[in-house]
């Protein structure tokens, strides 16, 4: 498949252009401009080997949507959907004239993020930056003061109980079975659901006891059913469907052998990657997820470096790799760097490190500076409540390396529209004012000059 060739643009009589049609003073018309966009023509067209079949979608639009995505927290359907319907959205993304179909199936940003990977998103980023300093959200002095901190980027997975975990892998492995034909002794389609059901009720009433022998059983007919679809393997071919259900069992395997201390647990079975991450809050003990490292600077709350940390790593181990990506993404290492009590013994001499509650040889500018080190944490809220860092739809820690960068990509390019709105609100004020006269004639002065009496 090769790349989109950019047709050039024509006129048409019967359609009045897009830039006709909006206000070109709108911040996204204002941020059209300020993207190099060719960055990802001649990049991005690396992503296609052949050179033969149906042109592929025009780079420019894929990165315009997965931006306006992650700027307004909308899925791959709905910014498809509102696409068609917004003019602003369609000239963000290189488009001439107004469209009334669709560009591309939801289907299609499924595709492309598999194929520019954690890299391309990475150049996502970098154009934000860019962005930012161009329209001067940001400025050159604020990258040199960072601020880097750990959240989590929770999955979309159901809350996980043993019961629902059990039930799930004999559903499972029941399918499995009847896609190929086995045979087996007994399926527990009938007695293995009321039982996670009364499973659950047990644990409602605080009858523990009752709850872990209804666990026992039903981890038994999970069993059962495991070891009956082992006797069958020789019986299958060697295939795809083989190796699904030898990947099936394994995975089983490790769930029914596995203790609530055990390192490694599976909380999914959809996805065995994720991990339970505790940070001490008071209204969500635990969290399942992966661990996601950001820094932003200082002063304005850009993001200028976000990684996802699968395996729950210390944060102190992670200091090193998000400055290397601050140092990749802005060209330049930061001078100073602030983090948390949780980065204590990070082992990095590249940049100044100030670690909150530090005392000693502290002047009365970095004690100032290092009180901003808690503005970090409202960036990541506005992140999981205005952006889509609160739960990660995509599968495996592949998926969730670019969804990591994308959330960042989505949050600066909400600070670069709202510098642009409060600059042309700034603008008009000043246009009202100059035109304005600044003392006005009260009402009797405009009838004694009018020679009219009140």
């Amino acid at each position: 498949m090769k790349p989109h060739p950019r047709a050039e643009e024509q006129d048409d009589l019967l359609r009045p252009r897009l830039t006709d049609m909006i206000d070109l003073r709108h911040e996204l018309a204002k941020l059209e401009k300020l993207i190099d966009w060719e960055f990802f023509e001649t990049e991005w067209a690396g992503f296609f080997p052949s050179t033969t079949g149906r042109p592929a979608t025009s780079p420019r639009l894929v990165a315009g949507l997965l931006y306006l995505q992650h700027a307004y927290r909308l899925s791959d359907e709905a910014v498809v959907a509102r696409w068609v319907e917004n003019p602003y959205y369609q000239h963000f993304t290189g488009e001439v004239f107004f469209q009334h179909r669709p560009p591309i199936v939801p289907s299609s940003l499924t595709r492309w993020r598999k194929r520019i990977g954690e890299e391309g998103a990475e150049w996502l980023l970098t154009k934000t930056i860019e962005a930012g300093r161009a329209s001067g959200t940001v400025e050159d002095r604020s990258l040199l003061r960072i601020s880097v901190d750990t959240t989590v980027m929770e999955k979309n997975i159901a809350h996980p109980t043993d019961a629902r975990l059990y039930e799930k892998a004999r559903r499972q492995l029941v399918a499995l079975a009847d896609e190929g034909g086995i045979t087996l002794r007994q399926n527990y389609n009938r007695l293995a659901p009321r039982l996670a059901l009364q499973a659950g009720r047990y644990a409602h009433a605080r009858q523990f006891k009752r709850m872990r022998k209804a666990l026992k059983k039903l981890k038994g007919y999970t069993g059962r059913v495991l070891r009956d679809i082992r006797r069958h393997l020789d019986e299958i071919p060697v295939g795809s469907f083989r190796e699904r259900v030898l990947d099936t069992l394994v995975l089983v395997g490790r769930l029914l052998h596995q203790s609530p201390k055990s390192h490694g647990k599976i909380y999914a079975l959809h996805e065995p990657e994720v991990d339970c991450i505790s940070k001490g809050k008071a209204r969500k003990r635990y969290e399942f997820g992966t661990k996601v490292s950001l820094a932003t600077t200082i002063d304005e709350g850009f993001v200028v470096g976000m990684r996802a940390l699968p395996g729950n790593p210390y944060d102190g181990h992670t200091l090193a790799e998000a400055l290397e990506q601050v140092e990749i993404l802005t060209g330049q290492m930061p001078a100073l760097t602030l983090v948390d009590r949780g980065y204590r013994g990070h082992g990095v001499s590249a940049t100044q490190v100030l670690v909150s509650g530090t005392r000693r040889g502290m002047t009365p500018a970095l004690k100032r500076l290092l009180r901003r080190r808690s503005a970090i944490e409202p960036e990541i809220g506005h992140m999981k409540t205005d952006g889509r860092l609160s739960r990660s739809p995509l599968k495996g820690t592949f998926g969730d390396a670019i969804f990591a960068v994308l959330c960042g990509c989505g949050h600066n390019i909400r600070k670069i529209l709202a510098h642009l709105r409060a600059l042309l609100a700034l603008i008009m004020a000043a246009l009202c004012a100059a035109f304005i006269p600044k003392h006005r004639p009260s009402t009797s002065q405009i009838f004694v000059g009018s020679g009219c009496s009140a």
